[in-house]
């Protein structure tokens, strides 16, 4: 069976689903690996080429469950084979004792994960169409700076930074394009021109400033910054005990 390519929408559809967990459980990379129809072992290893911390197959924690209910769970989980997401089985199993999280951990260890039903996909917005996508590509193939991709495509420095960063880690392009002027001289802070960060997820903010999502959460962590999926102060207090 063919492993389907990671699009920029699967890319973001991934970063979506794991959101701020660190590192990314086995049960995570599982649920993933179910709602985008491919492996735990490609989500795994294209969430570490991302730079996220994954935890080992081998660490995946399902002690949680006693053997009685474990046994209890795969007759669950197997009487209603199809009928309920992982999300829906741990609001039925044992009084919501466990969360989804537990709960698909344990049926990854079952092997159980057949029987059950595949929770809807988040589809994410697609900015740029097609054609813009192909023209971008070609654009940076032949060696265009940002700027020129930006007048061309009439979008911000930003946003084509951005993009390229998403066609990057999808395999699309080989290297970011190169700006023609560049600020060597005073350090500008990325979230300077980002006016509503609370109201903006962390994939839209790497998206406008053309940085990684990984390195967003570093600089909300580090202002103590909050942003409508991330809680950066939180981190930093953390952090800080």
């Amino acid at each position: 069976m063919a492993v389907p390519k990671w699009t920029e929408e699967r890319v973001a559809a991934l970063t979506t689903f794991v959101g701020d967990e660190f590192p990314v459980s086995q049960a995570t990379v599982a649920e993933a690996a179910d709602n985008l129809e491919t492996s735990s072992r490609s989500v795994s290893s294209k969430l570490r080429k991302m730079g996220y911390d994954v935890e080992l197959a081998s660490a995946s924690n399902t002690k949680a469950f006693s053997e009685a209910q474990a046994a209890t769970l795969a007759t669950f989980v197997e009487d209603n084979s199809g009928n309920y997401t992982y999300a829906q089985i741990a609001e039925l199993f044992e009084g919501g004792a466990f969360t989804a999280k537990q709960i698909q951990g344990k049926v990854l260890s079952l092997e159980l994960t057949g029987h059950v039903k595949p929770a809807p996909v988040k589809e994410s917005v697609k900015t740029y169409s097609d054609d813009e996508e192909a023209s971008f590509i070609q654009m940076v193939n032949n060696g265009s700076f940002v700027e020129e991709i930006a007048d061309a495509m009439g979008r911000s420095v930003a946003s084509v930074r951005g993009k390229a960063l998403s066609l990057l880690r999808s395999g699309a392009i080989d290297s970011i394009p190169r700006q023609k002027e560049t600020k060597s001289a005073t350090k500008e802070d990325p979230l300077a021109g980002v006016d509503n960060i609370a109201g903006m997820t962390v994939e839209e903010i790497a998206t406008q400033i053309g940085k990684t999502v990984r390195g967003v959460k570093t600089m909300l962590t580090r202002r103590g910054l909050t942003a409508s999926d991330y809680d950066g102060a939180a981190k930093k207090e953390k952090a800080a005990q």
